[in-house]
């Protein structure tokens, strides 16, 4: 019997009965294709912002700027998103890469569009809605203007709002996430700012084994425990808190670099004072991210340390603490480095770069 004549002999209420079996099936097909575009169906919700024991205070403003489950998710498929540059084929992703701490893995400075190179290494994208001020000069204090930069800057993206807009605007699946997210399909500069804003704000690092330990979850070997005991001395005044900088600019004897013509923090300031001067950064992660500096000089942790300890050039403006009892630099022992790097891999957090929710 065909399926008509069947519904045709149908009592009225075997009819109704069928009728709203349909329309349930056909609401949960569409549902599942939405949930597979990766655009959230139900009604948009908080997204819940992990606060790690003994991290600083949350710089990042959840009043303008709410970070939701749908805007969160938006966030993520703008930053995996090439058509955010000009020729559709570089991302946020493309220099910031999850397995190496969203860093750009072996190259000493990021190339971003038609594999122009740019002038600094690309810094890790983590914990950012706790910092103050973001990039290696600090030129950058909100985290909702900060993809502005990498989008309009002619080396990265070399593309607009403006001209994104008009692309993404042509995709029926991105007004429906912007609707998601935001209560209507209207696509603007500054809501792909902030939803990729939101997505970074998840990207929270706080699962070590330093972290672990800390919580009395697991213990040191005696070579971490020696290389914490050390770094307490020697390096903490810097590297100092959870976030494991205390986000000053400091001049650290490192020599000019003319090929990228970086002076850091002057090129903010434009006082000579700050010739030189480079954020801080954090030490989470920091197995992962190399090359190191800001221009990727060194591409070891032992390079790094043996600067210090042994090439730190006397700069007028060096940072004080390079420059104590008549000694340049940090004094360390090869068996001292080895102890610090051992502890600085404690800080190396799996979980953050093999997490799914930060992934592709």
């Amino acid at each position: 019997m065909c399926i008509m004549t069947k519904i045709l002999t149908m009592s009225k209420r075997e009819r109704f009965c069928s009728l709203w079996i349909f329309i349930i099936l056909t609401s949960l097909l569409v549902s599942c294709s939405d949930e597979y575009e990766g655009i959230p169906i139900d009604k948009d919700e908080p997204y819940s912002l992990e606060y790690p024991s003994g991290f600083p205070k949350m710089t990042f403003d959840i009043t303008g700027n709410p970070v939701t489950v749908n805007g969160v998710a938006l966030g993520k498929k703008l930053f995996y998103e090439g058509k955010l540059s000009r020729n559709n084929t570089i991302s946020c992703g493309f220099c910031h890469i999850q397995e190496y701490a969203f860093t750009h893995h072996g190259h000493n400075v990021s190339h971003g569009i038609d594999d122009r190179l740019g002038i600094r290494n690309a810094p890790p994208i983590q914990n950012m809605a706790f910092l103050k001020n973001y990039t290696w000069d600090g030129v950058s204090h909100n985290l909702d203007e900060r993809s502005l930069v990498p989008i309009t800057t002619d080396f990265e993206m070399d593309s607009s709002l403006p001209e994104a807009v008009g692309k993404l605007n042509s995709d029926a699946n991105y007004k429906k996430m912007f609707k998601a997210a935001f209560g209507d399909e209207k696509i603007t500069g500054d809501r792909i700012l902030k939803a990729i804003s939101q997505f970074m704000a998840t990207m929270i690092s706080a699962d070590s084994k330093y972290d672990q330990m800390m919580k009395g979850k697991v213990s040191f070997t005696a070579e971490e425990t020696q290389g914490m005991s050390l770094f307490q001395n020697k390096c903490a005044s810097c590297h100092s808190g959870e976030l494991f900088t205390d986000e000053s600019y400091r001049n650290t004897g490192m020599y000019y670099n003319a090929q990228f013509d970086d002076r850091g923090r002057y090129r903010v300031t434009l006082d000579w004072n700050d010739n030189m001067k480079f954020r801080v950064p954090s030490l989470r992660n920091v197995e992962y991210t190399a090359p190191y500096m800001h221009d990727g000089r060194f591409y070891s942790l032992e390079a790094v340390l043996n600067f210090y300890s042994d090439n730190v050039e006397n700069h007028p403006n060096l940072d004080p603490l390079l420059k104590q009892n008549g000694h340049t630099g940090i004094p360390m022992t090869g068996q001292d480095k080895q102890y610090i790097i051992a502890f600085l891999k404690t800080l190396s957090d799996k979980s953050f770069i093999s997490n799914p929710k930060f992934a592709e």
